[in-house]
């Protein structure tokens, strides 16, 4: 038979002994949750924009496209995604919507 060895999982608070490692932890895990939630958000949008651009309601797009791209754009700016990821997913939803209005 297998031995299984217990497993311990320590917290990074565990770990670390000096007041400002604890302190950079501590923010680092907030900005984390920020950031995830940020990013959760910009999801949404992106959705928003696909969905309205596979039911073919220009309007809608349009909407959610600037709203969207206003998001993306806050977001590189706030150092959440780099530049260049938000100018790519931008480009590739203005392209769906573009698909929807020319048509």
């Amino acid at each position: 038979m297998l031995k299984i060895e217990s497993v311990f999982i320590l917290r990074r608070h565990d770990v670390a002994i000096h007041k400002s490692v604890i302190k950079r932890q501590k923010q680092a895990e907030k900005k984390h949750l920020i950031n995830k939630s940020a990013k959760t958000a910009l999801k949404t949008l992106t959705k928003r924009v696909e969905q309205a651009a596979a039911e073919k309601k220009a309007d809608l797009a349009k909407e959610a496209l600037t709203k969207a791209m206003k998001a993306y754009d806050k977001a590189s700016s706030q150092g959440i995604l780099h530049k260049n990821a938000a100018s790519r997913k931008i480009s590739r939803l203005s392209l769906k919507v573009n698909k929807i209005t020319s048509a």
